[in-house]
């Protein structure tokens, strides 16, 4: 019995902090946890161009560690393929890829990439937490404070899409403040309908979305924000969630980075993302921490 009641208690601990009628009772209570956005437009740690030059740095460098692997994608786009030449030019890469050519290039994991391209990996592990299963720390590198250092994956959805079924004792719905939600279970009902949408959404060789943020070693090192932990009296927070709709401009070469897709396509909308920006300075080994919700006053 008291097995069983710790167990309730463990399930209860994670999931409180999205369930609106906890929220209600505890804000008192809680005020630590809180992060108050007195307006929409004030919900933004760095600015839209930041993210959004943050995210094509790191995509750019993704795509060019797999650069002979999208020989498909580049064949339909010969002007972005002169481009990535010169850029692989300009870093002084062509030795890789004529390696490669002949099959002997080596190619950087993803973990690889993101330091040598923002100076930090990320990645999920056992939290410092008592019984609060995965959390994700910094295991290499330093990250400065105002840094992209995780992103929130999973399918969008609009306001009165179908997700009940998805949300039933699931810990991983991000709510935005516009009331949009991101379903991050990488488990059961939800991993099966983010990847019947990124099916559905494929263009021939161009993948609209990511889906190996569902194993445990995702193309986009950054993809596993689902898995931070929330603060608490003992661990302040360090990261905040930042929400962040994707331009219409996004290089569609680039979209097979975004871990993230619609839930219902014939919407024509930004894709919502969200990305968790540091509140300081974070070293090497620490764990990151967030606010599970924001109240918008």
């Amino acid at each position: 019995v008291w097995a069983l009641i710790r167990a309730l208690r463990r399930r209860w601990a994670a999931y409180k902090y999205r369930f609106v009628p906890w929220l209600a009772l505890n804000l008192r209570r809680q005020r630590r946890t809180l992060r108050y956005v007195p307006e929409s437009s004030q919900d933004k740690i760095i600015s839209d161009e930041d993210v959004l030059e943050t995210l094509l740095k790191t995509f750019k460098a993704l795509f060019l560690n797999n650069f002979t692997r999208q020989a498909d994608i580049l064949a339909l786009l010969p002007e972005v393929k002169r481009q990535y030449l010169e850029l692989l030019t300009l870093e002084q890469k062509w030795s890789k890829v004529t390696s490669c050519n002949h099959g002997s290039q080596q190619v950087l994991s993803p973990e690889e990439v993101l330091l040598n391209t923002l100076g930090f990996t990320v990645r999920r592990d056992r939290s410092s937490l008592v019984s609060a299963g995965t959390g994700v720390f910094v295991t290499k590198g330093f990250v400065p404070k105002g840094t992209i250092v995780s992103m929130y994956p999973g399918t969008v959805y609009r306001t009165h899409e179908p997700i009940f079924f998805q949300s039933l004792g699931n810990p991983f719905i991000f709510r935005c403040i516009d009331g949009i939600l991101i379903d991050g279970n990488d488990k059961g009902l939800s991993r099966s309908v983010y990847r019947s949408c990124r099916k559905r959404d494929q263009l021939g060789p161009f993948q609209m979305s990511d889906e190996s943020w569902l194993t445990a070693y995702p193309q986009n090192p950054l993809a596993v924000g689902q898995y931070v932990n929330n603060c608490s009296h003992e661990k302040a927070a360090n990261v905040c969630y930042q929400e962040f709709d994707v331009p219409g401009h996004f290089p569609v070469e680039l979209k097979q980075y975004l871990p993230n897709i619609v839930y219902n396509h014939d919407i024509e909308s930004h894709l919502r993302c969200v990305v968790l920006v540091t509140l300081r300075d974070i070293k090497q080994g620490e764990e990151l921490f967030s606010n599970y919700y924001t109240l918008v006053r």
